[in-house]
């Protein structure tokens, strides 16, 4: 008599095995990562070949009655989980299909797998030696079973198990809201949704919770929970989807072990659009109170301060954010004009202030504006911020750079980075922004511990890679350098400015064949021509390094007839090519125009050569940087 599927110990389907009674799925013998609701969700449609199990049942069997959990949601993620396991696809199932409003089936062929006989296992336990280990393991098995069955009332067994959902989660990564609106241009809400809660969440101090860009990288993957979670180092992520309708807003939410892969907790919020924030610190103690964790006073009291925004300026600001995050000059300046709609829809709004200061800073350090126009737009717009909100750490780290970059007031930008950090939330550009500023100072063993602080903080992110790997090439640690420019370069192997980064500090060593490789890779990336990179080459061909340093200057001369072009672009190419007369004239026109990069021209490995220069020591001492 054939045995039936639900009958068997092992079912097998292409080249998977199912064993029921380990719950281990294989694969061509190789145990696969499959456990939780997937696993589950497996073996009920493999019980009930070519039928359609519905979403009823499926719930039913995965969670008990009194489970609080958005049903929905969560059996898709299973599912999709499940798929992705069994390499299948929802477009063209091989295995699992899903029948439109009412379940799934399981199309494959399944078949009962041969089993050892009764006989074989007697046998093999008779002639098996029993070793002192096992004997200890079963015994001390067997006398904490004993132990918890004869506990009173259950309260032992209530101390051992309390809490056991949601132990140890320590960080936490609030992955990219999906978008449901089924419109892409709603997109900037969904992301800012997420970049709201993320910067929520962070401010609870006994948890460290990633940054948005290192989540945000995880956007649209096809990566497992438990993979992303050890990519980023997190032991929980907050997932879910946003639904926005005209003044209406829905927020699904749940939060997953990934250790475990295990749901333990989700729900759905609605509220109107003038009621977003209000929507925002609910989720949020929900999932506090979720994860146990006991916050200060100061900390409690904190978001509890929401105020009613205006729904038309909070979409604006959200939209501001969305490109701001784009970290390129046309973002910064689509940005900025989205900033600006929402502080005059809002006058009282002091986030808005905040990305205002923060774009003009970001255009004026990447040569967009002129630095003494882009500074006095960025004081301004902080100095309103602060007014409405002095309890803003992003204000005080704006005002931080501000201080930094172009007042060189170095006591002053401290206690504003200082105060940032105090109060909140935990800002990987916060930290990075300080390390560069320890550099500038020549602490650099400080400078590289903060910047592994903003990389655990952000730990797949372009700029913490970056900005570590630069940090050691500031403090003249070159190998170390180079080594953490292969890392972000495994991470982001189209981001030309790590070529750049990488071919100075080849420079410095003296390899300069490897550096013209490292810098030709960055201009390739940026779009130069086959006709440019081959007087390139031809320019270090006949005259190595100083050749190849020429063309660069040529071309940036050239560029700097039509454009803006910051003075100490061209010192740093005149001091490659030894000529320190032409240096001191673009340093001192980079001091007159407020260049940030003067702020770093005494740990710049290019201006090594100059310190002995008495026109460097009365620099310096203009910057504040020598008496």
């Amino acid at each position: 008599m054939d045995i039936l599927p639900s009958q068997a110990r092992v079912l097998k389907f292409g080249p998977f095995e199912l064993d029921l009674k380990t719950s281990e799925l294989r694969k061509s013998g190789i145990r696969l990562k499959l456990r939780g609701q997937p696993l589950q969700v497996l073996q009920s449609l493999l019980e009930h070949p070519q039928e359609i199990v519905t979403r009823d049942q499926l719930r039913h069997q995965l969670w008990p009655d009194n489970t609080f959990v958005d049903y929905d949601l969560a059996l898709k993620k299973a599912v999709n989980r499940l798929r992705d396991t069994l390499g299948d696809s929802a477009e063209h199932p091989r295995y699992i299909e899903t029948i439109p409003r009412q379940g799934y089936r399981f199309i494959g062929i399944v078949q009962a797998a041969e089993e050892p006989s009764a006989a074989d296992v007697v046998g093999q336990t008779s002639t098996a030696k029993v070793r002192p280990w096992r004997l200890f393991a079963v015994l001390s098995a067997a006398a904490l079973a004993v132990l918890v069955f004869t506990a009173s009332v259950g309260k032992l067994r209530t101390r051992i198990f309390a809490g056991s959902r949601t132990s140890g989660i320590h960080s936490l990564a609030v992955l990219p809201m999906e978008n449901l609106s089924k419109d892409p241009s709603q997109d900037y809400f969904s992301d800012g949704m997420t970049d709201e809660l993320t910067t929520e969440l962070a401010q609870i101090g006994a948890l460290r919770v990633i940054s948005r860009t290192s989540a945000m990288h995880f956007k649209g993957t096809r990566e497992t929970l438990p993979e992303i979670g050890s990519k980023l180092g997190a032991d929980a992520v907050v997932e879910g989807s946003v639904t926005r309708a005209e003044n209406r807003v829905r927020v699904t939410a749940q939060l997953i072990d990934v250790r475990s892969d295990r749901h333990l907790w989700a729900k759905t919020y609605e509220r109107d659009l003038k009621d977003v924030l209000q929507l925002q610190d609910e989720l949020v103690r929900d999932i506090e109170e979720e994860i146990r964790i006991k916050l200060g006073p100061e900390e409690s009291s904190r978001r509890t301060e929401a105020r009613p925004v205006n729904p038309e300026a909070h979409e604006a600001y959200l939209k501001g954010r969305y490109f701001y995050e784009k970290l390129s000059v046309p973002g910064f300046r689509e940005g900025l004009a989205y900033y600006q709609q929402a502080v005059k829809l809002d006058p009282g709004y002091a986030p808005a202030y905040v990305g205002l200061a923060a774009s003009y800073k970001e255009l004026g350090v990447w040569g967009a504006l002129p630095p003494r126009e882009a500074a006095a737009h960025a004081s301004e717009a902080v100095e309103k911020a602060l007014a409405l909100d002095d309890a803003s750490g992003d204000a005080h780290a704006v005002r931080g750079h501000i201080r930094f970059w172009w007042d060189w007031d170095w006591a002053g930008a401290e206690r504003e980075y200082q105060r940032a950090m105090e109060l909140g939330p935990p800002s990987t550009d916060t930290r990075i922004q300080y390390a560069v500023y320890l550099s500038a100072l020549g602490r650099h063993d400080e400078a590289i511990a903060v910047m592994r602080e903003a990389r655990a903080l952000d730990p797949v992110s372009a700029p913490a890679n970056e900005l570590l790997g630069d940090v050691y090439y500031w403090a003249h640690e070159f190998d170390e350098a180079i080594n953490q420019g292969r890392k972000t370069l495994a991470l982001y192997p189209d981001l030309s400015a790590n070529y750049y980064y990488l071919g100075r500090c080849y420079e410095q060593k003296g390899m300069y064949h490897e550096a013209v490789e490292q810098y030709l890779k960055g201009k390739t990336l940026d779009g130069a021509t086959a006709e440019q990179l081959a007087r390139y080459r031809e320019a270090f061909a006949k005259s190595g390094r100083k050749g190849f340093v020429r063309e660069n200057l040529r071309t940036v001369l050239a560029v700097s007839r039509g454009r803006y072009v910051d003075p100490s672009w061209m010192a740093d190419l005149y001091a490659r090519l030894d000529d320190k007369d032409r240096v001191f004239e673009c340093l001192e026109r980079a001091y007159q125009e407020r260049s940030h990069n003067v702020a770093l021209i005494n740990t710049e490995p290019v201006f090594d050569g100059l310190h002995s220069d008495p026109r460097f020591h009365d620099l310096l001492r203009r910057l504040h940087l020598a008496k």
